[in-house]
């Protein structure tokens, strides 16, 4: 019965990390019944040639909110960066991590 029980977390993991390599366009997003933090309050760095800035936020990790730090990504020739997004619909919460797309 382990075996069987291991096995299935492994095939789920493996499916988890399979999801990440599809394109980032068909992101998932994450329902929340809890509201987040009340927002920090962030000094967002001069732009910087060649590099998006995430600002920091909220993510969610299936149990609690968890803050990350704002960030410089360097940009993806072909791609579009598209920022997380957190909705509020309802008596729910809707998280999207950010992610690249393609812009053709």
């Amino acid at each position: 019965m382990k075996i069987r029980l291991i096995a299935g977390t492994t095939l789920v993991a493996a499916g988890v990390l399979g999801m990440a390599t599809l394109s980032q366009a068909a992101m998932p997003e994450v329902e929340i019944t809890i509201a987040p933090p009340a927002e920090r309050v962030e000094i967002v760095p001069e732009p910087r040639r060649g590099f998006v800035y995430e600002r920091g936020h909220y993510e969610y990790d299936g149990h609690a909110y968890q803050w990350k730090e704002g960030r410089f990504l360097q940009e993806r020739q072909g791609h579009v960066y598209t920022p997380y997004a957190l909705e509020h619909r309802g008596d729910k919460y809707y998280y999207r991590p950010g992610h690249w797309d393609d812009d053709g």
